[in-house]
């Protein structure tokens, strides 16, 4: 049903990692594009054991298919590798030996370095499958989007609360927290609705303790592994000091827009609230950081900050691009502020204002006024970086 944007990548010759949060699509996507790959599912509890307890079954059952880089047609497929990070030495023989390629799929590398496994030495491409995007989605609905997120079955759903209420109580705050390796699953808990609440906000990891009930540096390693499991991204302060004295603390946000909103129970995002604003400056965010990704630009991605509460919500690459980002109908003077004085200390090559506005428009001094969608489509089109 969804054209993932980088089915494309995933049919190239190299070996490659494809790691994405639960539900973000990935088996699906596997399926979609290797229909007669050969698969090794290790959410399958039979198949689990069988592999667990003799990792070189894959090597033998290969060997006996007769496939080499001559002959494979389609990669060998490894779903959930992180349950069994054997394997990976396996697959390095076979790579080395037989030339073979794979796609070793799951949700994130960390259980893979914690029990010390083979992650190939470089060998492996490393791709990231996000929740949906914009340009994969057909008659996109901004306010589905905000109200259920972008996991593809929360955004299908007439009625997703229930599907976030399991994805939170069984992945987040079960699964996510065994990698804190903490009894305390409350203080966890606790952590997650904290953190939330905070999402795409300067991170004072001294109050969220309090908060919890934890130390400042438990904190910090909760957020460690919000990153290592890809259910979060920091986005840093812009450094480069001129006039102004800036803020230094990184901001944090989830990946998904639905999951910020049943953590923090704000119910149905209506247009002109306070949380809808929120919501749409996150997922404006997310659109920005999958881009930076899947199109292989890889550029930084920063907010700025003054001491004195001036503030550019993205600043891309080398101040490239500054973007702030206004859930109003009608900008305004008062809402350019932030990007006018980041346009008196520095030289963009564009100063971007992302609205509800209906129509484009640029301002004397250089400010581009772009409704979302026009935004949208410039970004995924290479027209903005």
């Amino acid at each position: 049903m969804f054209e993932r944007y980088i089915k494309h990548a995933l049919r190239e010759t190299e070996t490659c990692f494809l790691w994405g949060p639960r539900q973000v699509g990935k088996s699906t996507l596997l399926k979609t594009v290797f229909p007669a790959a050969k698969r090794y599912d290790l959410l399958l509890s039979d198949e689990y054991f069988r592999l667990v307890q003799n990792p070189a079954l894959i090597r033998e059952e290969c060997m006996a298919s007769g496939l080499n880089g001559e002959n494979q047609t389609e990669p060998i497929i490894i779903d959930e590798v992180q349950k069994v990070p054997e394997l990976l030495d396996e697959v390095h023989w076979l790579m080395e030996n037989l030339g073979l390629r794979f796609i070793l799929c799951g949700s994130s590398a960390r259980r893979v370095k914690r029990k010390g496994g083979n992650l190939l030495g470089g060998r492996a491409v490393r791709y990231q499958l996000f929740p949906l995007v914009y340009p994969e989605v057909p008659d996109f609905s901004l306010e589905r989007a905000l109200h259920s997120g972008l996991l593809p079955r929360h955004y299908l759903s007439k009625n997703p609360k229930r599907l976030l209420q399991s994805y939170v109580g069984d992945y987040l705050k079960e699964e996510i927290a065994q990698e804190a390796a903490t009894r305390n699953l409350a203080a966890f808990s606790r952590f997650l609705e904290v953190a939330a609440l905070s999402n795409s906000e300067i991170i004072n990891y001294t109050n969220i303790a309090s908060d919890c009930g934890v130390s400042s540096p438990t904190v910090r390693s909760y957020y460690e592994i919000l990153e290592d499991t890809l259910i979060g991204h920091f986005i840093p302060a812009f450094r480069k000091r001129k006039k102004r004295r800036l803020i230094h603390a990184p901001k944090f946000i989830f990946f998904d827009v639905g999951i910020v909103g049943y953590l923090t129970r704000r119910g149905k995002v209506e247009p002109g609230s306070e949380v809808f604003g929120r919501a749409f400056e996150h997922f404006i965010c997310l659109e920005v950081l999958a881009h930076s990704t899947y199109s292989e630009l890889f550029y930084s991605i920063a907010y700025w900050r003054t001491a004195s509460q001036f503030e550019v919500d993205l600043v891309l690459g080398d101040h490239e691009v500054a973007i702030e980002i206004k859930a109003t109908t009608q900008t305004r003077s008062r809402h350019l502020k932030g990007l006018r004085a980041f346009k008196e200390e520095y030289k963009a090559e564009k100063y971007i204002l992302v609205s509800l506005d209906p129509s484009p428009r640029l301002t004397e001094d250089g400010i581009l006024i772009l409704p979302w969608e026009e935004f949208l489509k410039r970004l995924w089109s290479g027209d903005i970086i």
